[in-house]
């Protein structure tokens, strides 16, 4: 990786694996400028993980996605937005050991979503099995 400042070489000076986020978090050292900041990396799940839609077409698991339809579902909370955010790391770690050869079905995300709102909160759980029935 870069420097974000003068885009130099970096080193890792510290790393620690984030197991509840699926991230890697890294301090990083300029070898340049001597700057020290912070990266997480984690999977590009648009390429990793493929869902069946409810169409039987193979599409590409997005994240955002899934945010949106969980923010839509919190509409009625003021911290909606990083609820919302909080919930779909949470539904994306349970999603995850569902992911068989690359691909996870459209019930199986709404089902895992739907169990992790109504766990959070019983109106947006309703409110998402409203807009997302399964079938």
């Amino acid at each position: 990786m870069v420097c974000i400042y003068c885009g130099g070489e970096t080193q890792v000076v510290n790393s620690r694996h984030q197991i509840r986020s699926n991230q890697v978090w890294r301090r990083r050292r300029c070898k340049s400028c001597q700057n020290v900041f912070t990266s997480l990396e984690s999977p590009d799940l648009a390429t990793s993980i493929l869902f069946v839609s409810k169409q039987g077409q193979l599409e590409p698991f997005r994240r955002d996605e899934l945010f949106l339809s969980i923010y839509n579902a919190l509409g009625h909370r003021k911290d909606a937005t990083e609820a919302a955010a909080a919930l779909s790391g949470t539904v994306i770690s349970k999603i995850n050991p569902k992911v068989a050869n690359t691909k996870v079905s459209y019930a199986a995300i709404l089902v895992v979503t739907t169990e992790v709102l109504r766990r959070f909160d019983k109106t947006a759980a309703t409110v998402y099995k409203a807009y997302h029935p399964i079938k």
